[in-house]
C-alpha cells in the first residue's frame, strides 16, 4: 500500500460515503485488482458500520499509515453526512481473522438488511461474517425463480438463497449443510423475515454421506450449488464438485433448473460448462447472471460465476 495508493482509497471512500448506500454494499473491492497495490483491500458498508478487510498482512509501517488515513477520513463531512458511527479493521489473514475496533463500540452480532430481507452477521469474530455480497444478484435471480417449487440448497451455510427463495414464494426448501452453527443461524434468518419454519428443511450433513437424504427430499425444481473452494476434509474444488454435477439427474424435476457457483479466481466459467456437459449430460448451459457493479474484475472470467442449467428432459 504506497501512499498514492492510500491517497487513491481515501479519495474513493469520500466518494462513496458522500451518498452512502440504503442497503448493505461493497464500497471498495481491491480483490478484482483494479488498483495497483490495492489488491488484498475490501470495504463493506454495513449500515452505518464500515469494515475494511486485509487480505494479506501488510508491512507495520503500511498498515499504520492505513490507520492513519481511516481515521482521518472519520473526521470528514462525507463521514459525519453518512451516518457512519462504526469502523474496524478485520485481519483476514490472521487464523482467527482478528478485528481491530478503530472507532465505535465493539458489536458482536448484527442484523443487515438487503433486498428488503434480513440477515443476522456476525462482527469481528469469524471469517467469513455470514453473507457474501457478491452473491447479491443470486439471491435475486432466485427470489424470482422459486415460485411454487421445490428447492434445494446444498452447501447452505446461513441459508441465504433458502430466504430468498421463500421469501420469493417457493413450496418447500431443503439447506444442507456440514455446519450445524450456520444451519442455526439460517434459522434466525428465516425468522427475522417472518417465515414459515414449516417450509424449511434443515439437513446438518456432510453431503457425501448423505445423498439417500437428499434424494429421498426430491425431485427438486431448483438445485442450488455454492461449495467453499476448499474445505479441509469435505471438499476439494477440482475433486469434488463434479461428484456433486453427477448427481443432477437423480435429483431434478424433468424441467428443473441448477444454479451452480463457484468463487475460485483460478478457474473460469468453462469449468462449470465442461463439468456439467461431461456430468449431467441432459442439462443445457443457459445463461451466467452478472455480478453486481461494485465488484470490478480486471478479468471477468476470474470473477463470481453463477451460472444457470436447465434440464431438457
Amino acid at each position: 500500500m504506497t501512499p498514492q495508493a492510500l491517497a487513491l482509497l481515501h479519495a474513493h471512500l469520500l466518494d462513496a460515503l458522500a451518498s452512502p448506500p440504503a442497503e448493505t454494499r461493497r464500497l471498495f473491492h481491491g480483490r478484482g485488482r483494479c488498483w495497483p497495490d490495492l489488491e488484498q483491500v475490501t470495504v463493506d458498508w454495513l449500515q452505518g458500520v464500515v469494515l475494511v478487510s486485509l487480505f494479506k498482512e501488510p508491512p507495520a509501517d503500511q498498515l499504520e499509515a492505513l490507520k492513519r488515513m481511516l481515521l482521518d477520513l472519520t473526521g470528514s463531512a462525507q463521514w459525519r453526512q453518512s451516518g457512519a458511527h462504526t469502523l474496524l479493521i478485520q485481519h483476514r489473514y490472521l487464523p482467527q481473522s482478528t478485528a481491530e475496533w478503530l472507532l465505535g463500540e465493539e458489536v458482536d452480532e448484527m442484523t443487515l438488511v438487503e433486498g428488503g430481507l434480513k440477515y443476522r452477521v456476525d462482527l469481528g469474530r469469524k471469517q467469513n461474517a455470514g453473507l457474501f455480497l457478491d452473491m447479491r444478484y443470486g439471491r435475486d435471480w432466485v427470489r424470482g425463480q422459486a415460485a411454487g417449487q421445490r428447492v434445494l440448497n446444498l452447501f447452505a451455510y446461513t441459508c441465504g438463497f433458502s430466504v430468498a427463495a421463500i421469501e420469493g414464494g417457493a413450496r418447500h426448501v431443503v439447506n444442507l449443510d456440514m455446519s450445524r452453527a450456520a444451519l442455526s443461524r439460517g434459522r434466525d434468518n428465516h425468522r427475522l423475515n417472518g417465515h414459515d419454519l414449516g417450509k424449511v428443511s434443515f439437513l446438518g450433513h456432510d453431503l457425501f454421506k448423505s445423498w439417500g437424504k437428499v434424494i429421498n427430499g426430491g425431485p427438486y425444481d431448483l438445485v442450488i450449488i455454492d461449495p467453499p473452494s476448499f474445505q479441509k476434509g469435505s471438499f476439494l474444488l477440482t475433486k469434488d464438485y463434479r461428484r456433486v454435477l453427477r448427481r443432477l439427474p437423480e435429483l431434478l424435476t424433468p424441467q428443473g433448473t441448477v444454479l451452480a457457483c463457484m468463487n475460485d479466481p483460478s478457474f473460469g466459467p468453462d469449468f462449470l460448462i465442461e463439468g456439467v456437459t461431461r456430468e449431467a449430460p441432459g442439462l443445457r448451459f443457459e445463461r451466467r447472471l452478472e455480478n453486481p457493479p461494485e465488484f470490478p474484475d480486471i478479468d471477468p472470467e476470474s470473477g463470481l460465476k453463477a451460472l444457470v442449467f436447465r434440464r431438457l428432459d
